[in-house]
């Protein structure tokens, strides 16, 4: 691995909360890793009176004054990236394509922040499309889905692609050496599904550099069955905005029905340390957020209402993603493919 000093470029105009938890984050990424240095991108007034007060290692904090923002209700993400040229989003994926930056971090508008990721930083040769990944927790180390969100309708290739990029990214990360994948379906059995997914199904089956172990049921995704489970971006999202929901209604319902009573108010103290733990692997914001694997630099997309906590441990998050050689192992997979397709 590599430990040399990496440039991290933080979007400080994107999120529900920017520019004070994008900043914030900032300063506790740096206070955290002595080895990054962190450009903030954005209105340079606005970000130095974020700073006013806050102790930082100066030299290692760099400004990058962006006159325009990239909101979260642009009508066409698309056009926003291409018009808004000096966006906080757009300079700092510029940053990363230009190799000025190792990586980014925005939470910013999703749909504007994978265009600018695919057409600026750009794919990786042979990759049909880039898929956002995220983990979800099941014990020791957490079982990655992908496509959360960047891709609606999807081809059964590039499903195949998705479990190879997502394999190779496990086994950087974890450590394991053969990483079990699934398929999200509707039941088990290899007739069960739409056409994507009985076609995609073959596809994986038939792959023998893939561990593919069969379909998974939505139920099963937190068994650790599965290391890693494909699926399309609509059916990954509502995925995710289910559990979401269903965590935090098990969640206020479980404090409600404690507080509903004295003898519920103690039981609720002895548990108490064992309800946070729960609560804080479930919490998006532990995790930081979700990478965009198929591109040419690390690009990571954080919860858009993320705090300064959930900032700094994307920032985190894709330090160990560079440092893990994750973006060559894909390049050298897809050039190693493209060679048996041309000598087959």
């Amino acid at each position: 691995m590599n430990n040399e000093m990496k440039t991290i470029v933080i979007d400080a105009m994107g999120g529900d909360y920017a520019p004070s938890a994008p900043v914030g984050g900032a300063v506790l990424a740096l206070e955290k890793h002595k080895d990054i240095r962190i450009v903030l991108t954005g209105k340079e007034d606005v970000i130095r009176r974020e700073l006013e007060g806050k102790t930082y290692d100066k030299e290692r904090l760099i400004i990058q004054p962006a006159s325009e923002v990239i909101e979260n209700e642009e009508e066409s993400p698309v056009d926003a990236i291409r018009s808004k040229k000096d966006s906080s989003m757009v300079l700092g994926l510029t940053m990363v394509k230009n190799k000025e930056a190792d990586g980014i971090v925005s939470a910013g508008n999703t749909g504007a922040y994978l265009a600018g990721a695919t057409f600026l930083v750009g794919r990786i040769r042979g990759i049909s499309r880039p898929a956002l990944t995220v983990g979800m927790p099941t014990g020791t180390t957490p079982t990655l889905l992908l496509d959360a969100g960047a891709n609606m309708d999807c081809k059964p290739g590039y499903l195949l692609q998705f479990a190879r990029m997502a394999e190779i990214y496990y086994r950087a990360l974890y450590g394991v050496g053969k990483p079990s994948v699934g398929l999200l379906n509707v039941g088990v059995e290899s007739h069960k599904g739409n056409e994507l997914t009985k076609e995609t199904y073959g596809l994986l089956k038939e792959a023998e550099d893939i561990n593919f172990t069969g379909n998974c049921e939505a139920r099963d995704v937190f068994t650790g069955e599965f290391n890693v489970v494909v699926t399309d971006a609509f059916a990954g999202n509502i995925l995710l905005k289910g559990l979401e929901g269903a965590a935090s209604y098990m969640m206020g319902g479980l404090k409600e029905s404690i507080m509903s009573s004295l003898r519920g108010k103690i039981g609720g103290l002895l548990i108490k340390p064992y309800l946070k733990s729960v609560k804080s692997k479930l919490d998006p914001k532990a995790v930081g957020g979700c990478p965009l694997l198929g591109v040419k630099g690390a690009v990571i997309k954080a919860h858009g209402n993320s705090n300064e906590t959930a900032i700094a441990n994307a920032v985190t998050q894709c330090l160990t993603f560079i440092r893990a050689g994750v973006i060559d192992e894909i390049t050298a997979n897809m050039k190693k493919e493209a060679e048996v397709k041309t000598n087959g």
